[in-house]
């Protein structure tokens, strides 16, 4: 046993476990490749105003879970807690929104950071598979993402999944609600922090989930009886667009987001197996999130889907995704010589695509052949002195037990024909 353990709230991934989580990450990635989506990646840590300004002073991911420390040199970092302030800053440094195709349409993949109370589902570190659509104010484009999402779940055979959409106004019809909630919240038996929280943004009150606060809450006053005309009408046409398409949704008139740069579509996807972690992804609007942090006015819409979640919710539904074995041949040899031919051949047969492997260690034939087993490959090479005197080596099915003599030198294009 090491003497150091994973930190608290961690986990690390290792096979055959880890090959679950890069078959998600593919399927969450795959719908947003086909739809003109190029990949980001950021830096792992970043300014940490840059949260402050973006995701909200008044969330609980700045004030309590951000991962924040101070170089040598003085610089305020902080471990990035969620990926759309990360990819809309790299954006703007780059200027790809001067590059005259709006919207910049960008996905990322990556490993994020918060300071919470670990339980299953919720991690220190987790993972997500996130997409941002930036610069457009368009329904159609708020529709786009929420039915990419929607297949991306699908093709991976979960079913229990709903996706909740609620708007959370502009800027224009905001305000009028936000003074009739707080006025609202004023009247409750609230604690301290609660109130003052209300006081800087009372969206963030809505969503709290304690159950006593959650009873008093009842007849607050809903944003969706605020809306402005603009509004309502966008609205109205993403949910017929995404009607349209087959996606099946829950209208959610109390559901915000935990961020503050939210602002019209909000939506969040929920698996009701995953207890009290039920969120498996969300995303919506940040209309104004550009120029919170010193950018241009950039209209755009985004989301991020847990991988952590997703898997969770894969295995609450009892669903084995097809995960190909690793490796297709493995190579036993029986001699110096054998060892020496053979893995020359299992050079070539990787050189021609072939997901190969090798008998390393110096072992005997039966420890050889176990080896083989547990690698899942579908043809073992066996070759010892009196093959290669005869000028061949055995190719043996794993499936059906048949073992064949074939051709050194014709062994590359033996393999290549079987398996396809």
């Amino acid at each position: 046993m090491s003497t150091f353990k994973a930190p608290k709230g961690t986990y690390d991934l290792i096979p055959p476990f880890s090959a679950k989580y890069l078959a998600v990450r593919e399927a969450i990635s795959a719908p947003l490749r086909k739809a003109g989506y190029g990949y980001v990646e950021t830096p792992g840590f970043e300014d940490v105003d840059l949260f402050a300004r973006g995701v909200g002073e008044s969330t609980d991911i700045v004030t309590k879970e951000m991962y924040a420390f101070e170089t040598k040199g003085g610089d305020k970092l902080a471990l990035r807690p969620e990926g759309t302030a990360s990819v809309l800053r790299a954006a703007l440094e780059a200027s790809l929104h001067k590059q005259g195709n709006l919207p910049v349409k960008l996905w990322y993949s990556g490993s994020y950071y918060r300071y919470e109370r670990p339980q299953k589902g919720r991690y220190r570190h987790f993972s997500q598979v996130g997409a941002e659509a930036i610069g457009a104010e368009d329904p159609a484009l708020d529709a786009e993402l929420i039915i990419l999402a929607d297949q991306a779940y699908r093709s991976l055979g979960l079913a229990n999944f709903r996706i909740l959409l609620n708007s959370l106004g502009d800027k224009e019809c905001r305000p009028a609600y936000r003074e009739a909630l707080q006025a609202y919240l004023r009247g409750l038996d609230l604690d301290e922090e609660t109130l003052r929280r209300a006081e800087i943004n009372p969206l963030r009150v809505l969503d709290d989930k304690r159950a006593d606060v959650q009873k008093q809450l009842v007849d607050a006053p809903l944003l969706r009886d605020h809306l402005c005309d603009a509004c309502k009408a966008y609205h109205e046409e993403v949910r017929a667009l995404i009607t349209a398409a087959g996606v099946v949704f829950e209208d959610d008139p109390k559901l915000v987001r935990g961020l503050d740069y939210y602002t019209r579509t909000t939506f969040e996807f929920v698996h009701d197996g995953l207890g009290s972690q039920s969120a498996v992804g969300g995303g919506g609007r940040y209309d104004g999130l550009s120029e919170m942090i010193g950018g241009p006015a950039l209209p755009s819409v985004g989301w991020a889907l847990g991988v952590d979640r997703t898997v969770l919710a894969l295995e609450a539904e009892g669903v084995e995704l097809d995960i190909p074995a690793t490796t297709s041949v493995f190579a036993v040899a029986i001699g110096d010589e054998a060892r020496r031919l053979l893995f020359g051949k299992v050079v070539e047969l990787r050189a021609a695509g072939v997901a190969t492997d090798f008998s390393f260690g110096g072992k005997g034939l039966k420890g050889s052949m176990k080896d083989a087993n547990r690698s899942g490959a579908r043809f073992t090479v066996v070759a010892g002195e009196r093959d290669l005197a005869e000028g061949v080596v055995q190719l043996k099915d794993m499936e059906s037990g048949e073992q064949t003599a074939v051709p050194v030198d014709g062994l590359v294009e033996a393999v290549r024909a079987r398996l396809a």
